[in-house]
């Protein structure tokens, strides 16, 4: 009887310790996802606050638009668009929206540059968190001054007569998360491989200018071939504005001309580049604060 007593007792005291595991394993990994989550956030708002206290940063993301959209935007608006078979403004509105969201992206990005220069880099990698997510929360923090560009271009396309309905707007909004981090990963690719931040400010400028051109923002590309083809298909802008396309021209007789791929394929390509430019990216950019 003893024995039984005790064989029960032994079974008990078994199933609590594994109970108790398990807990402090559960308790450890929902710790360990809220310390990243945290730095994702404090990262983020340290570079939303650094824009705040930078007037100047906040009005060049509202003069971008002016220049990008109204001079260049409507240059090209009134000398090429008499012979299309489509409505160019609101054409190039998308383009421009995106466009802003991808270089004002990459360009706060750069900061990673400054960052290095103060030691401040240095400071995140010895703390207890993921690459990914200091990388992750510059982007997001970055995003800030592309979300404001954004608004900008609302504002100039306004003026020019050129409007997106309220559902089509929503649907750009939801999707520039997910643009932002695309361009960001992109961008942090060139960035993790370079020291100099006049250099980092120019490589940005020169990636950003080439996508809007090869990708499609201001010029269609569906009849692109050769190297021109191999470029824009490389590039996530392509992806993220062929996808706020097709949701903006969603049942529309414009929709078979001007919109390249499925929504899918879209994105499913978006999210496999992002991917994959995110682990290229974060790699060089250890590999540069490791070797300092």
């Amino acid at each position: 009887m003893n024995n039984v007593s005790s064989v029960k007792i032994n079974d008990i005291i078994e199933k609590n310790e594994k109970e108790n595991t398990s807990e402090s394993k559960l308790t450890k990994k929902t710790s360990r996802i809220g310390r990243e989550l945290n730095a994702v956030l404090t990262i983020a708002a340290r570079d939303v606050t650094l824009m705040l206290k930078s007037p100047g940063l906040i009005i060049m993301s509202l003069a971008m638009p002016i220049v990008m959209m109204g001079m260049l935007g409507g240059s090209l608006s009134q000398n090429m668009s008499g012979g299309l078979q489509f409505n160019y403004g609101s054409f190039m509105m998308i383009g421009m929206l995106v466009n802003m969201l991808f270089m004002m992206t990459s360009m706060g990005l750069s900061s990673l540059v400054e960052d290095h220069d103060i030691d401040f880099t240095q400071e995140m990698m010895i703390s207890p968190v993921s690459r990914y997510s200091i990388i992750v929360g510059k982007i997001i923090g970055s995003s800030f001054g592309a979300i404001i560009a954004m608004l900008g271009t609302l504002v100039v396309g306004f003026f020019m007569g050129i409007t997106l309905s309220a559902g089509q707007l929503l649907a750009t909004l939801a999707l520039s998360p997910l643009m932002c981090l695309a361009s960001g990963s992109f961008a942090v690719v060139i960035i993790g491989c370079i020291r100099s931040k006049k250099a980092a400010n120019m490589a940005v400028t020169m990636i950003t200018m080439a996508q809007m051109f090869l990708a499609g923002a201001i010029i269609p590309i569906n009849n692109s071939s050769g190297i021109l083809l191999v470029l824009n298909r490389i590039m996530p802008m392509t992806y993220c504005l062929d996808l706020v396309r097709s949701v903006v021209y969603a049942g529309s007789p414009e929709y078979s001309s001007l919109v390249m791929f499925n929504p899918a394929v879209n994105l499913f390509a978006i999210i496999a580049l992002t991917a994959v430019f995110l682990i290229i990216g974060t790699f060089f950019f250890a590999r540069s604060e490791s070797h300092r």
